[in-house]
């Protein structure tokens, strides 16, 4: 009986896990170029069958299932990539990508340590040294991983390719960066991504910049308010199996134990 105690306990933990994740999401359903994250979880009658049916360790021979706890299993988070609306602004440095890939971002973090990270959002300036920008004044690189230079105070035509022109000079091209498997990206901040052992780059294919829009974010609001609905009448299913579970204990320990 006290097992179910348990059972209903890492039903309340997993539930909790999605409406941090949710909320997260509607946190930033208004922010440009972010990718919602979805949770992950496994009951535990198929975490048992895999571990049942795992050939690695001697067949036809006792051994131990492992730490396993019932109940539910808490799993990874994934991120939908999927492409946001569009939204036309009419500020030739505001870029939306359209297909997949990423702009390239020389990000320095508060310790002053430079690393490449990878955005959908295209919200950029030209500062005053006249290098475009992030809004947080991280550096936009071209294709050749290099920062991108140009006049302030001179016009510019952004064309799909990337390629940015001023009097009719190409000054540089907006590099776009692909990867094979996104399962190798993992969330930094709202907006950037970084990748992880084993991410392998390549030419992003099918892939274009439009100057004047901007892509949002790609959170359903109306979705995620009914899934956080879900959600916690899931979490007040397992607070009734606690208190039921309460209310048989009691009766066993103060009632039962009299006869």
């Amino acid at each position: 009986m006290v097992k179910g105690l348990y059972t209903a306990y890492t039903g309340m933990i997993n539930e909790q896990h999605r409406m941090d994740t949710l909320t997260n999401n509607l946190a930033n359903s208004a922010t440009v170029g972010f990718k919602k994250e979805g949770a992950t979880s496994q009951a535990f009658r198929d975490v048992l069958a895999y571990k049942i049916k795992d050939t690695s360790e001697a067949p036809n021979t006792a051994r131990r299932l492992g730490a396993m706890n019932m109940g539910v299993k808490i799993g990874e988070n994934y991120t939908d990539y999927s492409e946001g609306p569009l939204k036309e602004t009419g500020n030739t440095f505001d870029l939306a990508i359209t297909g997949p890939g990423f702009f390239a971002i020389e990000f320095t973090n508060k310790a002053g340590v430079t690393s490449t990270k990878y955005t959908r959002d295209g919200n950029f300036i030209v500062n005053e040294e006249g290098y475009l920008v992030t809004r947080d004044g991280d550096f936009v690189l071209d294709d050749d991983g290099e920062r991108i230079e140009l006049d302030p105070l001179l016009e510019s035509e952004i064309l799909e390719n990337g390629a940015i022109y001023q009097n009719g000079n190409l000054e540089a091209t907006i590099g776009i960066t692909d990867f094979e498997d996104y399962n190798y990206l993992e969330h930094y901040g709202e907006t950037l991504f970084q990748p992880v052992e084993g991410a392998t780059e390549q030419e992003a294919e099918n892939s274009g910049i439009l100057s004047g829009y901007l892509e949002h974010s790609n959170v359903q609001v109306v979705k995620e308010i009914v899934e956080m609905i879900n959600v916690a009448r899931a979490y007040e299913t397992n607070q009734k199996v606690i208190t039921t579970y309460d209310s048989s204990l009691e009766i066993a320990v103060n009632q039962l134990g009299k006869l």
